[in-house]
């Protein structure tokens, strides 16, 4: 008779909300893991007799403990609510916008990301693609869960999942970063200098520290909290009756706006954040709480960005137009994407990337020229671009490779301490502060194990590391 045993870590202070199951059948043992109320997935091996799977399973069971899982009946707890925004879209009657090049990614996105190097887009479908600037498809990464989005926190690169976890994309393979408690519903996250923010669907509010733990937490003035924008001193929510800035630190209010309709999307610039508006238009709020321009458009507004300092404010509405302004709100352009209303957007180097209902990456050149010539009909033929079929994705990972030696100059020396019931992160290596904790993956860390990190770098709020790059474990 197969030995079933399943285990789960969901604790409501912060942690994830998961099972792992082992199912023991002579010499065959079945895992079978994901987020509870979901199915999962599965893996099943076939060992040569029934003491070798019996001490793989001890193995394997044994991890899992010691990482805090524990014995629990199934279907004892609730699943983790998951919203995901949904748009009917309609056809724009603009003019069409000039498209470069278009990746479709095969579900509806809301993930994307943009810099000198990549051009990345993360699906409902947990999928995130990442596409060098010429269109090339360089990489992906399969994630446990849909993903919410992809935000850049100086060198670092993070994706947030409807399975309430954070994973860092910055080293070879993603891992866990946060685990946000499981009664939150996340409607968005942003993160600045290791410190997390999250909005959710009741409309609350909170601020989480580089170990997952809460530093405080509020029930915001509206319902819905599509916008949440984090930057050196406060953290910026936008909610269904207004956009309110809290102290990071504390949580205690700094401005609070009402407004006229629902904020349903967010971007921040250096003194300014911008909010999308249900209303049909696009609000500027300098970040002393002033009110700025008002960015009038033609529909509710699903997603924004801002050209740095505010050059220059983009829109997309659900009609599956977008548009251009000038810093004063003067509107320069609206042309339609072609490709579905867009969920996020960014600018960059003359472009507009946008991540749409139909799950595209699509490059649309914002230049004036083309734009000029988009609006007499005259757009360019785009590059339709296809995924190699031999490219197999990257997907989160608890293994780490080990190194026996820690030459000087090979990277800084941590070791994972057990403090109560947390396990921590601490420099062995000299000349850093070796009281101070490291932000590090949650998922490889072993009490007593020591391991070699490309480099650790201090957050610049001070009092704590961050991990980065890649990591092995010295044995």
């Amino acid at each position: 008779m197969a030995q079933t045993t399943y285990l789960e870590l969901s604790e409501d202070s912060g942690s994830a909300h998961k099972f792992y199951e082992v199912i023991l059948d002579g010499n065959q043992m079945t895992i079978r893991y994901g987020r509870i109320g979901d199915s999962g997935q599965s893996k099943t091996t076939t060992y040569s007799d029934a003491a070798k799977a019996q001490a793989d399973a001890t193995k394997k069971i044994g991890e899992k403990v010691r990482k805090g899982y524990a014995p629990a009946v199934q279907g004892g707890r609730a699943p983790r609510s998951v919203t995901r925004r949904q748009i009917v879209s309609q056809s724009s009657t603009a003019k069409t916008a000039p498209v470069l090049w278009k990746y479709r990614s095969g579900a509806p996105a809301f993930g994307i990301f943009i810099d000198d190097d990549v051009c990345m887009v993360g699906n409902e479908k947990g999928t995130i693609t990442v596409l060098r600037h010429d269109a090339t498809v360089e990489r992906q990464f399969q994630l446990p869960d849909g993903v919410k989005c992809i935000v850049a926190d100086d060198a670092w690169i993070y994706a947030g999942c409807d399975d309430g976890n954070v994973y860092d994309l910055s080293g070879k393979v993603p891992r866990l970063a946060y685990a946000i408690a499981p009664d939150i519903d996340i409607y968005w996250l942003d993160i600045h200098d290791g410190i997390l923010g999250v909005s959710d669907a009741k409309g609350g509010v909170c601020s989480i520290d580089h170990e997952d733990e809460f530093l405080w937490r509020r029930q915001g003035h509206g319902a819905s909290g599509w916008m949440v924008r984090c930057d050196a001193t406060a953290v910026h929510h936008g909610h269904s009756r207004g956009v309110t800035s809290y102290d990071w630190r504390t949580g205690d209010e700094l401005w609070n706006q009402p407004t006229n309709g629902a904020v349903l999307f967010g971007w921040q610039e250096s003194d300014s954040v911008y909010a999308g508006m249900s209303s049909n238009s696009v609000l500027q709020f300098h970040k002393d709480g002033r009110p700025g321009v008002t960015f009038r458009c033609d529909a509710t507004i699903f997603s924004c960005a801002a050209a740095p300092d505010g050059r220059y404010v983009f829109a997309g509405d659900y009609r599956s137009s977008v548009y251009c302004f000038a810093a004063d709100g003067t509107r320069l352009w609206k042309l339609g994407t072609g490709c579905g209303s867009a969920y996020s957007m960014q600018y960059h180097d003359e472009k507009l990337y946008i991540v749409t209902t139909d799950g595209s990456l699509t490059c649309i050149d914002a230049s004036e020229t083309a734009v000029r010539a988009a609006e007499q009909g005259v757009v360019p033929e785009y590059v339709d671009v296809k995924a190699p079929t031999a490219m197999r994705s990257v997907a989160p990972s608890t293994t780490v490779e080990v190194t026996h030696d820690a030459a000087p100059g090979d990277g800084v020396v941590v070791e994972c301490v057990q403090e109560g019931s947390r396990l921590r992160i601490r420099v062995v290596s000299e000349g850093y502060h070796q009281d101070w904790q490291v932000q590090f993956p949650k998922g490889i860390r072993e009490p007593g194990a020591r391991y070699v990190v490309s480099d650790v770098r201090e957050a610049s709020r001070g009092g704590f590391y961050r991990a980065f790059g890649d990591i092995r474990k010295l044995v």
